[in-house]
């Protein structure tokens, strides 16, 4: 399974999502992103947008945004 995962240190909303993969028992790759929007071109080109946390799910062909939405996706699909 290829799961990676933009995060950014300290962001709460970051450690929701790893913390959920973590107990699900995903295996994962972090990407640590830079703090400021402007630096964060390799989060962009991904997903379009710049903000963090975003997942990306290789294997089945999905990139998502919003800590939310990307809970949801774990506990519906990944767990």
């Amino acid at each position: 399974m290829a799961i990676t995962l933009y995060e950014l240190e300290g962001c709460p909303f970051c450690e929701d999502v790893a913390d959920e993969l973590t107990e699900v028992g995903v295996e994962y790759e972090s990407v640590w992103v830079d703090a400021p929007h402007s630096e964060r071109d390799e989060v962009k080109r991904v997903s379009g947008q710049r903000g963090v946390p975003v997942l990306v799910d290789e294997d089945r062909g999905v990139t998502m945004a919003e800590s939310a939405n990307i809970l949801e996706y774990v506990e519906r699909t990944l767990s």
